[in-house]
């Protein structure tokens, strides 16, 4: 399954639609201006929040926290001993955790499970500018969770080099 995904571009809210690969519309980020923090709504066509993603106000390292009918689904982070500054860790509620590493900046990264291909973020196949693709690698993985998870990474990675 791949989806397409235009850069947000700046501006009150940042919102913006992930099309599938037929360019039909599958789901809205929707960025919520006016907050303290970092906040978006995952959302599908009809409007519905699939998820929430929030970034925690007050933690030691730049946390984002996932969330699925108020329920936390997961907890990104940047890994804590990586001598590579992008590699993040994802930590699922149920235990699991999914490791994220590449050139997030560039959008040239993957989400792996246990060393397995989970999804493939790039631009190298794509010909229009501001825009990168997330190709779902395994049938079972769920696209909400990878797109929240790559909406997580990015933030947090363009967050880090605001800071420097």
């Amino acid at each position: 399954m791949r989806f397409l995904v235009r850069d947000r571009l700046l501006g009150i809210g940042d919102d913006y639609w992930i099309e599938d690969e037929h360019g039909r519309k599958a789901f809205l980020v929707d960025g919520k201006a006016m907050r303290l923090r970092d906040t978006f709504e995952l959302k599908d066509t009809r409007g519905q929040v699939l998820i929430d993603i929030r970034r925690k106000m007050f933690a030691l390292r730049d946390t984002m926290v996932v969330e699925r009918a108020g329920e936390p689904l997961a907890t990104v982070r940047r890994k804590r001993l990586s001598l590579l500054r992008n590699h993040y860790r994802v930590a699922l509620a149920d235990g699991t955790e999914l490791d994220v590493s590449g050139k997030i900046l560039d959008r040239e990264f993957v989400i792996e499970y246990d060393g397995e291909l989970l999804a493939r973020i790039s631009r190298r196949w794509l010909r229009v500018r501001e825009t990168y693709g997330l190709d779902v690698v395994r049938d079972d993985a769920d696209p909400a969770l990878l797109i929240a998870v790559t909406v997580c990474v990015i933030n947090l990675s363009e967050r880090e080099r605001e800071d420097r």
